[in-house]
């Protein structure tokens, strides 16, 4: 997982890989209020994004989850939340697995979860080895703006 503020992209950038600092270059430079909820090509299906706006919710009813086939990069907008973050391990109960239809495996529980506060403008990679749990209430419940860049892996080792 890397985490950081979209306003270091330039410095951070370079010790990214290129995908992801293309990602981030769309967040960067994106227009955010003449972008509605829906999904946006970046580059086909190697990477696109996804524009939400929902409430936050408690910790214990949001599921933590994993993908395979994308990178995320989770995007402020607007608004916080917490991410909750642990290590993948094959110990985990699975709850509902989504992989082969829509690249998400849910899982029961987790451990070692980290939460990570995600402010406006703050970005997450999260990799096939973060097991994530987002949209979580902060202090109460708050509405977001969120964009999800989704970045095919095998760009990373193409």
């Amino acid at each position: 997982m890397i985490v950081g503020h979209i306003s270091n992209i330039e410095k951070e950038a370079p010790a990214f890989h290129p995908a992801i600092v293309m990602g981030l270059k769309f967040l960067a430079n994106a227009d955010f209020g003449a972008l509605s909820p829906g999904r946006y090509t970046i580059d086909g299906d190697d990477m696109y994004v996804n524009i939400d706006h929902y409430q936050t919710e408690p910790k214990e009813i949001r599921r933590p989850e994993a993908h395979q086939k994308y990178i995320d990069i989770q995007y402020l907008i607007a608004g916080e939340e917490i991410i909750g973050v642990s290590l993948l391990a094959s110990k985990y109960p699975v709850m509902e697995d989504k992989l082969a239809t829509s690249d998400v495996i849910f899982y029961q529980s987790v451990d070692d979860e980290a939460d990570v506060i995600m402010t406006q403008g703050m970005y997450a990679v999260l990799f096939p080895w973060d097991v994530h749990r987002p949209c979580c209430n902060r202090l109460a419940s708050r509405p977001v703006r969120k964009a999800v860049v989704k970045i095919r892996t095998g760009l990373l080792t193409e």
